[in-house]
């Protein structure tokens, strides 16, 4: 289980949301992403790790849909990350 000292959060606009979504995904040590506005979470998204190749698109592909839809809906948000350690900065 991840520790408190994991957790980041992003203040983006909608627009940037599925940036930052695809961004976290690639990195690989993301265990929970959450989509809040305001204090109400919008999106709980479980983050499968060790989803491979061709199959990662299949699976991910309609949730970035789903990502993308809210993302023209919201104008801010706050991204809130669990991973399952600290990040590395590339």
């Amino acid at each position: 289980m991840a520790s408190p000292d994991n957790n980041e959060h992003f203040h983006l606009s909608g627009d940037e949301l599925v940036d930052k979504v695809k961004e976290l995904i690639h990195e690989g040590n993301v265990n929970h992403i959450r989509i809040r506005h305001d204090e109400h979470v919008i999106l709980d998204i479980p983050v499968t790790v060790g989803v491979a190749g061709g199959l990662a698109a299949v699976i991910v592909a309609p949730l970035l849909a789903a990502v993308a839809a809210l993302g023209a809906a919201l104008t801010h948000c706050t991204l809130e990350v669990v991973r399952t350690e600290p990040p590395t900065n590339l």
